[in-house]
């Protein structure tokens, strides 16, 4: 297992969602919160895939673009 520090994260929020129907204002509080909880984040991934799918399971979001840096231990 490899260590991955997330520095900068996309998702689709585009997807049609029932998670939070609210005013615009608290759907970009919730998209942002998303965000803060993952960017500099340390994950535990075999590769690059598997770090995508680890993300995208524990968010519930697919990720349209990331950019990240090896966590040497």
């Amino acid at each position: 297992m490899m260590q991955f520090q997330i520095t900068e994260i996309e998702f689709d929020f585009t997807e049609d969602n029932d998670i939070l129907r609210g005013t615009d204002a608290e759907w970009q509080e919730y998209q942002q919160m998303i965000i803060d909880d993952t960017v500099g984040h340390i994950w535990e991934a075999d590769d690059e895939d598997d770090l995508v799918e680890e993300i995208t399971c524990a968010t519930g979001w697919c990720i349209k673009s990331i950019d990240y840096r090896h966590v040497l231990v």
